[in-house]
């Protein structure tokens, strides 16, 4: 007969010592220490069982204490491979180094719908011009966004995506509107959430201003010997981008041709869904397709996509109303818009005119304006660029729309300017692109210039500043 004893084990007329028991086991462990010897009769001498008790009360607190495992957990999910839990995530505050010191409200999480944000810190959407014709994501993309989701940002956008091959900028971008796509970019979201940050992704269709060289090689119109598509440019209106003879002129949509864009927009977003994106941000800006429609200075329809304000947001709304009727309710809905041409010489788009647009997105299921300018003409006429230099058309647009969030962007890169803006009511949140691709550990950079404790990632845990390392 054996019996099980905590870490002894009586079998017969024998007692033995053992590392691990296991009930209902029939063969006997390996015999544990040296000193503790198989005894003679039942316990046999008293020195064998004065040892035996000593060893046994020496390892009743080990045992009580080894139920406590130190464990290097995984991540919860299925990832596609092992990555340390990240619990909370880096970015989130944990204390403030002065304990008198007011939080800044960078650090203070915010809610939409049922999607938390430990910080109010977020990559903006920066084209890489890096992607094989086919548009899918590459190891650079897992690279580059990892990087950012690791190191504390909160969400993560990933690039200007096009909806279709004809809206995009260069014939490197990223793309989503075929299926065979979606692996790559589910790749890239697998890693984000694997570090416990959102996933977000800005869909766009460039219209008159696609067709271009990368940025390094002059950001030109590219013609067909340089992997350009000058004839497929479409527009509202038959305008092109610079009358210099070089940029091409594109072909003034139709009816159909708008309602095909439409549908690439939705079909995009429910890949992006597929992919497991937590933001699905829809590019109204920079003097792309959106954007084209919505300014009197490119659109010159006469139908009921061109006149009036109402006409000329026309298929801004329906390709929001399109998304948000394809993509889940969890889903958040993002709008980046330009909110000013910059041109005050004639008609153009106007803040006043995006407070409105707003107003006409709010009801439709937009959680959030980007908020940015410009990009629509050449001859824009910017004011001078100083750190946080559009915040204040965030601002007009909450104070125009009540309730309705927003985010600022452009040259904002130390945390002052980040918190001044979110802490004076002029965004809810800072987007920032150049910053983080001169310095992906931005969100730890500006809590520790702002004086907050922040959770660092688990495996740079040794690198946090003020990090006393027991074994130094």
């Amino acid at each position: 007969m054996i019996q099980y004893l905590g870490r002894y084990v009586i079998s017969g007329s024998n007692s033995y010592i053992m590392d691990v028991a296991s009930p209902g086991t029939d063969t006997i462990p390996s015999v544990a220490v040296a000193g503790l010897r198989k005894t003679k009769g039942y316990f046999g001498s008293t020195l064998y069982l004065f040892n035996l008790y000593l060893y046994l009360f020496s390892n009743m607190a080990g045992s009580n204490a080894s139920k406590e495992l130190n464990i290097n957990e995984p991540m919860s999910g299925d990832h596609g491979f092992f990555t340390p839990v990240q619990s909370p995530p880096a970015g989130s505050l944990l204390s403030m180094y002065d304990e008198n010191a007011p939080v800044p409200q960078i650090f203070e999480p915010i809610t939409i719908r049922s999607t938390t944000f430990q910080n109010r810190v977020w990559v903006s959407p920066m084209c890489q011009y890096s992607c094989p014709k086919t548009g899918e994501l590459t190891d650079w993309h897992l690279v580059q966004l990892g990087s950012y989701a690791s190191r504390g940002a909160s969400l993560i956008i990933c690039e200007a995506t096009a909806v279709s091959p004809e809206g995009r900028n260069t014939m490197e971008d990223a793309g989503l509107w075929t299926a065979s796509q979606v692996p790559s970019f589910r790749r890239v979201v697998n890693f984000i959430h694997s570090q416990g940050q959102k996933a977000g992704i800005q869909l766009q269709h460039c219209g008159r201003k696609a067709s271009v060289t990368a940025p390094w090689l002059g950001h030109q119109p590219a013609n067909k010997e340089e992997n350009g598509f000058p004839d497929d440019l479409i527009s509202p209106s038959n305008r092109p981008y610079k009358n210099d003879g070089l940029w091409p002129i594109p072909t003034a949509m139709t009816k159909e041709m708008i309602q095909k864009s439409i549908g690439d927009f939705v079909n995009a977003a429910k890949l992006a869904v597929e992919a497991g994106f937590d933001v699905i941000e829809i590019h109204g800006a920079h003097g792309y397709l959106i954007h084209q429609f919505c300014s009197p200075l490119t659109n010159k329809r006469t139908d009921k996509y061109g006149g009036s304000l109402e006409n000329r947001a026309r298929f801004a709304l329906e390709v929001v109303q399109g998304i948000r009727a394809a993509i889940p309710d969890k889903t958040l809905l993002f709008y980046r818009i330009s909110t000013t041409d910059w041109i005050p010489d004639r008609e153009s788009w106007t803040p006043e005119q995006s407070v409105r647009l707003c107003q006409l997105l709010q009801p439709l299921g937009v959680d959030l304006i980007d908020v940015s300018s410009g990009g629509l003409v050449p001859d824009q006429q910017l004011p001078p660029l100083r750190p946080g230099y559009q915040a204040h058309l965030s601002q007009g647009i909450k104070d125009g729309v009540p309730g309705l969030l927003t985010g600022s962007v452009g040259m904002i890169r130390d945390g002052k300017t980040a918190e001044d803006i979110v802490a004076s009511g002029k965004a809810d949140v800072v987007i920032i692109a150049r910053e983080f691709a001169r310095n992906p550990s931005l969100v730890l950079n500006i809590a520790y210039e702002l004086g907050v404790r922040v959770k660092w990632p688990t495996q740079l845990h040794r690198s946090q500043p003020r990090y006393n390392d027991p074994d130094i």
